[in-house]
């Protein structure tokens, strides 16, 4: 019986094993591409300036980063956090989702279908002025 239990324990721990070890059919290729920014933009809580850029995400890296890095002009390159990843099944071509606010233009996603994913980014924090109200002192009497 015990021999039993343990082929059964066994053949269990196998099935596991190979249901949650990756294997290279599984892996992803990492997205690259080019796009143009018209305007200056906030992307995450990085300033991103006008130029074209290239692109690459891997999304079976450790940490999920995007990297982005100007071609035109001086050269500048940003690692952007990719907070949200979701599949998607749209057709088309690659899209940069812009938003406004008061701040001025952000990004907060970026579609690519041709990878059938879609990666999401939060809003920029935007600093608020505080002003404190000051009051002057009372005038003390009898002094």
């Amino acid at each position: 019986m015990t021999s039993i239990r343990k082929l059964g324990y066994a053949a269990l721990l196998a099935a596991a094993i190979f249901n949650y070890a990756p294997t290279l059919s599984a892996a992803e290729e990492p997205a690259k591409g080019r796009f143009t920014l018209t305007h200056s933009v906030r992307w995450e809580n990085a300033s991103v300036p006008a130029g074209d850029y290239e692109f690459s995400y891997d999304p079976d890296s450790i940490s999920p980063m995007l990297t982005i890095t100007k071609v035109s002009g001086p050269r500048a390159a940003f690692m952007l956090l990719v907070p949200m990843r979701e599949d998607s099944s749209s057709k088309g071509s690659s899209l940069l989702l812009l938003e406004t606010s008061a701040a001025g233009s952000y990004v907060s996603a970026m579609q690519l279908p041709e990878s059938g994913m879609t990666l999401h980014f939060r809003a920029p924090r935007v600093a608020e002025k505080q002003l404190a109200k000051t009051e002057a002192p009372a005038a003390t009497l009898g002094q």
